[in-house]
């Protein structure tokens, strides 16, 4: 088994800085097949990376130049420790990653076939260590005060972090920027028919939500994009961005709607994309872009992820996205 390697980390932050990115949720170590296009059962050796949701985002922020930090649990082995290690080594601040004494740090497999949508298997039993976050663990003075908040679906789809999820947001009290990624896993849930209630209560409480068609049926009951971002905006949502896959972005606010383009690649690993399209929202919006021009941004980030291979090591650096946008990165609406 080979490990990847985490390179073009920003500089660490100035002592006493506190994160301009929070991140809250899913971790794990992910394991890629060495040998392509063949079935999992025939993968000989896999390469390790820093994995899930939450995590990859804050990754993704800091190779932008963001002081990102992430909240977690980890459990206590060798797999927990290499998280520690690897956000370090990216640049994340590993502060709050909490340890759990009997949950064992997930691991997810991979399938590369298809590219696109590469299956995933899942190593989350009897429960991840992320899911045991509590309220009580939460730093919630530094959760109120940080420009950007951002948690996930994963995060509401089992006690208790819940009820963390939902009383850290509670506590931020919908202060600019509060990010939901609707990332809908339905394997993560006892009931997926609750979802849907639980992702409402949730959306009251955020001033920005992400997600694909898919995502926002569960969330609202409807996967097209434009009467999914009226009723998101009907609760209370200040910015929705409803992806679209091969047909861009429709990104939403009270006042105007953009359709923004996709980016053209070859796929290589569509595992990723979503994160770094995620991390490369959170900078752009830290930055003050227009809606239109941070998602434009957002997908080029997208997009040069899904023609690597690997989630956290493969985040773009800011010259790697304005190259492939070329000298129109500037612009946008």
């Amino acid at each position: 088994m080979t490990d990847a390697a985490g390179a073009g980390a920003p500089p660490p932050a100035p002592p006493g800085a506190g994160p301009e990115v929070l991140t809250m949720g899913r971790v794990g170590v992910d394991l890629y097949p060495e040998q392509a296009g063949v079935p999992l059962a025939a993968v000989r050796t896999f390469a390790k990376s820093l994995g899930g949701t939450a995590t990859n985002v804050a990754v993704a922020a800091a190779r932008l130049g963001r002081r990102a930090a992430l909240i977690t649990k980890v459990g206590d082995d060798g797999f927990g420790t290499y998280v520690r290690e690897a956000l370090t080594g990216f640049g994340v601040d590993a502060r709050y990653v909490g340890t759990d004494p009997v949950l064992r740090t997930p691991v997810v497999f991979c399938e590369l076939n298809p590219p696109e949508d590469p299956p995933l298997l899942f190593y989350r039993q009897p429960s991840a260590p992320d899911i045991q976050l509590r309220l009580d663990e939460l730093d919630l003075a530094t959760i109120a005060a940080v420009p950007l908040f951002w948690v996930t679906g994963t995060g509401l789809s089992a006690e208790p972090s819940r009820s963390a999820t939902l009383g850290a947001l509670d506590a931020r009290g919908r202060r600019p920027i509060t990010v939901l990624d609707l990332d809908w896993r339905p394997m993560f849930w006892d009931d997926p028919a609750e979802a849907t209630g639980i992702y409402r209560d949730a959306l009251r409480r955020v001033t920005v939500v992400v997600g694909n068609r898919a995502e926002a049926a569960v969330a609202v009951g409807t996967a097209e994009p434009d009467e999914a971002a009226s009723r998101l905006l009907d609760l209370g949502v200040e910015l929705a961005i409803v992806k679209r896959g091969g047909d861009g972005a429709l990104v939403a606010t009270a006042g105007a709607r953009v359709e923004v383009p996709p980016v053209e690649v070859p796929v290589v690993c569509g595992l990723g994309a979503g994160d770094a399209f995620g991390g490369a929202l959170c900078h752009a919006l830290l930055a003050g872009m227009p809606p239109g021009q941070a998602v434009r941004l957002a997908n080029a980030a997208g997009a040069i992820v899904v023609s690597r291979l690997a989630c956290a090591d493969a985040m773009p650096t800011m010259d790697e996205i304005e190259a492939l946008l070329g000298e129109d990165a500037g612009a946008g609406g």
